[in-house]
């Protein structure tokens, strides 16, 4: 599982934003325009542009001025690739010299605090400071999205949990609504090819085919860690029925580019404990639309994390129980 992005439904219908527009923003006609009722002028001017950039609607002949406003530069994924790279060390350190678990690296009495939450059955999560959010001139034309958490399961093992993280045929089942479809295409001991349809909804629903490349290793026995790489994302049109079609990877709407996950699971304590840490590479946000945009950005990686552990979690005891 990882952490899929998304973007605002447009309640409001096609006709009458699109008129709005041309008053407010584009300027097409000279008429006075009167305030969108419920919104001051200035506000339901950002409000239509944002809604537009995010929803995809544009008139005819705008369309295809739009195309490829949101393409993948090649200098996002560099960018990208260099901050995977120093997770990978990071993360490759602390496998070797610990801590194994994020939360016990951090100061004594924060420490205890936490595990004491865990043990409450509360999931511990929190952003990586290292995290390249918008304007950053290291990750131009993108954002990129680093988060780490943990949750226990109590009286479990870590053949309980590998149960349901190794079983992508059902994944779709656990992580429902958020996986839609899921499937082992290969697998080659403790290596696996998958492929999970992700489908959100936050007011509007966005579906992403991806396939990924996904190694389970064993650190000792009570240990255990994976690491997971998305190979191919791509957005899906008109999901569902008999027009869908996937849209070309890199020519989309931006909302997920790039995914890297790495999961780590301990038993002690009376159970396991499970950690994951997503990174997620987006489109940048537009100028002058951080105000609308950025708090649906920056949230959603953090609650499909946080979503994602807890579904685990609840999967893990539903299988021990029978």
């Amino acid at each position: 599982m990882a952490s899929v992005l998304h973007p605002l439904e447009v309640e409001l219908t096609q006709a009458k934003l699109l008129v709005r527009l041309r008053e407010r923003v584009w300027g097409l006609t000279e008429r006075k325009s009167r305030p969108m009722k419920g919104f001051p002028d200035r506000t339901a001017a950002r409000l239509a542009a944002g809604l537009l950039v995010l929803g995809g609607i544009f008139p005819a002949g705008a369309r295809e001025e739009a195309h490829g406003f949101f393409s993948l530069r090649v200098a996002t994924v560099r960018a990208f690739q260099v901050y995977v790279a120093a997770t990978e060390s990071q993360n490759n350190e602390s496998l070797n010299r610990g801590p194994f678990l994020w939360v016990d690296g951090l100061p004594e009495p924060e420490r205890k605090a936490a595990l004491l939450r865990l043990l409450r059955g509360e999931v511990e999560i929190e952003r990586v400071a290292g995290s390249k959010g918008r304007g950053s001139a290291e990750t131009p034309g993108g954002m990129i999205h680093d988060w780490k958490g943990i949750v226990f399961v109590p009286g479990a093992n870590l053949g309980d949990v590998l149960k349901v993280l190794e079983d992508y045929d059902h994944q779709w089942i656990y992580y429902t609504p958020d996986v839609e479809r899921s499937k082992i295409e290969s697998q080659n001991g403790d290596h696996y090819r998958v492929f999970l349809r992700f489908r959100r909804q936050k007011v509007v629903t966005v579906v992403l085919d991806t396939e990924h490349e996904v190694t389970y290793h064993r650190d000792s026995a009570t240990k255990e860690h994976s690491r997971s790489s998305a190979v191919r994302i791509a957005e899906v049109e008109d999901a569902g029925s008999a027009e869908e079609k996937e849209k070309m990877p890199g020519e989309d709407g931006g909302y997920l580019w790039g995914m890297e996950t790495w999961w780590r699971m301990e038993e002690r304590d009376g159970g396991v404990y499970v950690q994951n840490q997503v990174v997620t590479l987006t489109r940048d946000i537009p100028t002058g639309l951080g105000w609308l945009i950025e708090p649906f950005i920056t949230a959603i990686p953090k609650e499909t994390l946080e979503f994602t552990l807890e579904a685990t979690r609840k999967a893990v005891l539903t299988k021990m129980k029978g």
